[in-house]
């Protein structure tokens, strides 16, 4: 038992941290503020139903070069019937306080261009819309060329080939998909409302804008947020988030060494109330806005033997607030040596960006965005060969979100991943063997998902060193491990931002990863990224392997045949009741059925319940009903009675305060006590489909599930011949398939011979 193997131990107490952000510039504009509805629970259905409709736009409609020569050949503009010039398009919790017209590039100027002598940071200026914190994105996007053109297809213009259609690329949950739009644009008295160029006759960043609201929703859904969200978005890369009062000593040559690498990155100033978003510092700095990071620079300083830190940081507003050290015409520009002077005027200044000193930067930002191309480290010279495993994965209340280690009685039921890590880095020194390994958590759809009410989740991850006991047995860890084990590492605090990210370096071995978010019973989907790397002077599999996804093939087990026994005192009882209830025929339908097991159950006061549901005993029927009357004879009721006993058994054993009802998360052990060996999807939707507003399963749903649960596995049973697990159907046996399931015919159907069966309908 599990509870033996701990029994003289004494359960770990942790401490799990927390820290819930305001979202950046969460208004409509620089001067205008505005709330959002209050968040609300998201139903995990919503998840499943309201998928993004932008990825479903890439796969369902045809790529962007035929519908473009379709539209060209026919002489005509594209209009998108999936985002189109409408209200809808714009808002979904209230208007904006404006009239908008929809217009074509052609009908606001002369000549319109979609990039004019490349895409650069001067063509992003922010409009009525509170999204600064993509801009500062796309502006630190600019800097890259190849990433530029990989998010921004050049093939593009408003001349040759014109048809009213443009695409872009952003990285989703793992895979880029195309998102195509048309080029109406909101726009007020003729002037664009939200991203424009200074160039009034260019349209790429207002286009992008367009799609990448397209991506989430609406214009609105781009209200406030993270730059990071969008960094990965037109990268896929892997974040890292600094919090600069903590920042490590070494923070500019890390900083320097990801310019070098072509990261991203943005700073902000973070707030603490809704009255302190966009307020300015005494040297104009604004809290709560995101800024862009374009350049670091090391000066000598006049007559010493030192150096100077400076950076240069850009504002999407497009004019500079900066009246601190280093800003325009101030004394500190005659510190630095001419030499210096002059390379920096050499640098192309708009008058969007501004310089300060990077301790100015430190003492007056508060965080830190960086988003890598590759998770190398950023803090050594060596670089890495990796390996990275995309997992999905979803907390469902009821089943699988268990909330963070402060709730020990649910935060085992989290999903778990698998990881082992093998190889030592090259660096390890002292005889101490350690592994590099990076996780990334990231919530999916939240955004998209703002029109009902969502927020970001408060979110984060434990790892734990599995026992060797153990070790190499897909299985879901239970509640006692984790009340006498201590985490081997974990995220430094639970944040409600899209993602989280941690490096570790631990030992050889095999761990797995908790997910979580901090609250329990809170719906939502994620994915998963460990990363482990790989020196050079070693090159292992890594493998990374998630509890019921891939589960091993069980070998067909041989059905017990049932053994005729001599009656006791209890079945001479209900024989009584069933005869006197099922007439001459000896047979009961679904409501002589819950009749009789109301008497019966009224026998047995261990167990408080009024008897079953009409569909209950439908399925229990469907179960036992082995000669296809839809009634039951008196040797399947018993049948069905035994059944019924074994699994009141293990009810009690998880019903600990009598209640005649089970919490859902104890579902999952009452099932594999039960012999059925079920993935974790199936857990979830067992949860959602049986369990009360209050978490918990009563008998009649309980035995409701297993009866269901029973009648599936015989009838995959009947179809898996070979017994390796898998069966194959056409089309007419899984409609065949689901009709016995409903009807109440799988054990008539297990007396046939499947192969003809499957044979005449094949033939028809």
């Amino acid at each position: 038992m599990e509870d033996e193997k701990y029994k003289d131990q004494v359960p770990v107490v942790e401490e799990t941290k927390v820290k819930v952000l305001l979202e950046i510039e969460a208004s409509y504009g620089p001067d205008e503020k505005s709330d959002y509805p209050p968040a609300g629970t998201n139903s995990i259905y919503s998840a499943i139903l309201s998928r993004n409709e932008a990825v479903k736009d890439a796969k369902r409609l045809k790529s962007f070069l035929e519908l473009r020569d379709k539209y060209v050949k026919q002489n005509v503009v594209f209009e998108d019937p999936m985002f189109p010039a409408s209200d809808a398009s714009l808002f979904y919790s209230r208007k904006f306080p404006m009239k908008f017209e929809w217009k074509r590039p052609s009908e606001i100027c002369e000549n319109p261009q979609f990039i004019i002598d490349g895409a650069n940071r001067t063509d992003i200026c922010q409009g009525e819309l509170g999204d600064c914190w993509l801009l500062a994105a796309i502006a630190c996007l600019t800097l890259n060329e190849k990433l530029l053109y990989r998010v921004i297809p050049p093939d593009q213009s408003f001349t040759e080939n014109y048809a009213g259609i443009f695409h872009f690329q952003f990285w989703r949950y793992g895979e880029w998909v195309d998102v195509i739009v048309d080029d109406q644009i909101p726009t007020n008295k003729n002037q664009l409302v939200f991203t424009k160029s200074f160039r009034k006759n260019e349209f790429w960043s207002a286009l992008l804008e367009k799609a990448y609201a397209k991506l989430h929703g609406s214009y609105e859904a781009l209200k406030g947020g993270n730059t990071l969200e969008a960094m990965e978005d037109f990268t896929g890369g892997v974040t890292e988030f600094f919090e600069l009062s903590e920042a490590p000593k070494e923070l500019f040559m890390i900083m320097k060494k990801a310019m070098q690498r072509g990261s991203l990155m943005g700073c902000s100033i973070d707030v603490f109330s809704a009255s302190e978003m966009e307020s300015r510092t005494d040297q104009g700095l604004i809290r709560g806005h995101a800024y862009s990071i374009i350049a670091l620079e090391e000066c000598d300083e006049n007559g010493k033997d030192t150096k100077i830190r400076l950076i240069r940081l850009r504002n999407p507003w497009g004019f500079v607030l900066w009246k601190g050290p280093w800003c325009a015409n101030s004394k500190e520009w005659s510190t630095i040596s001419i030499a210096d002077r002059e390379n920096l005027k050499k640098q192309t200044i708009e008058q969007s960006e501004f310089w300060m000193s990077f301790n100015d930067f430190k003492r007056n930002f508060t965080k830190l965005e960086i988003c890598n191309l590759t998770p190398d480290t950023l803090q050594g010279d060596e670089r890495l060969s990796w390996t990275v495993s995309v997992n999905q994965g979803r907390w469902v209340r009821g089943s699988s979100a268990g909330g963070c280690r402060n709730f020990p009685d649910t935060f085992w039921t989290n999903p778990q991943y698998r990881l082992q890590l093998f190889e030592q880095d090259d660096d390890s020194e002292d005889g101490e063997v350690l592994c590099t390994v990076v996780v990334a958590l990231m919530q999916k759809g939240r955004r998209m998902q703002r029109n009902q009410g969502a927020r970001y989740l408060t979110i984060g991850f434990s790892i734990y060193e599995v026992l060797n006991m153990m070790r190499g047995e897909n299985q879901h860890l239970q509640k006692d491990f984790f009340l006498y084990t201590a985490s081997k590492a974990k995220c430094k605090t639970y944040i409600n931002l899209r993602e989280v990210t941690e490096r570790f370096r631990l030992p050889p071995g095999e761990y797995v990863i908790i997910p979580s978010t901090f609250e329990p019973h809170q719906d939502g989907e994620f994915i998963l990224r460990p990363i482990v790397f790989v020196s050079d002077r070693a090159r292992a599999n890594k493998e990374i392997e998630h509890d019921g996804i891939q589960g091993e093939k069980r070998k067909k087990r041989k059905r017990k045949p049932y053994l005729e026994e001599e009656e006791t005192e209890e079945e001479k009882q209900f024989r009584a009741i069933y005869k006197q209830i099922a007439g001459d025929d000896m047979q009961v339908c679904a409501n002589e059925l819950k009749t009789i097991m109301k008497n019966v159950l009224s026998k047995h006061n261990e167990i408080k319940t009024e008897g079953f549901s009409l569909e209950t005993c439908r399925s229990m029927i469907a179960l036992m009903d082995t000669d296809g009357t839809g009634k039951l004879n008196l040797q399947e009721f018993k049948h069905l009675w035994k059944k019924i006993k074994q699994w009141q058994v293990i009810f009690k054993r998880y019903d600990k305060n009598k209640s005649c009802s089970i919490s859902s998360f104890e579902m999952r052990n009452a099932v594999n006590d039960a012999g059925f060996h079920l993935n974790k999807q199936l857990y979830d939707i067992i949860a959602m489909r049986y369990a009360d507003e209050h978490l918990n399963i009563d008998f009649d749903s309980y035995i409701c599930c297993f009866v269901r649960l029973e009648g599936m596995f015989r009838a995959f049973n009947a179809f898996d011949k070979d017994g390796d697990g898998i069966i194959k159907l056409n089309v007419l046996e899984v409609t065949w398939f689901e009709c016995l399931l409903k009807n109440g015919q799988i054990n008539q159907c297990l007396n046939h011979d499947l192969q003809f069966i499957s044979a005449e309908l094949s033939s028809n």
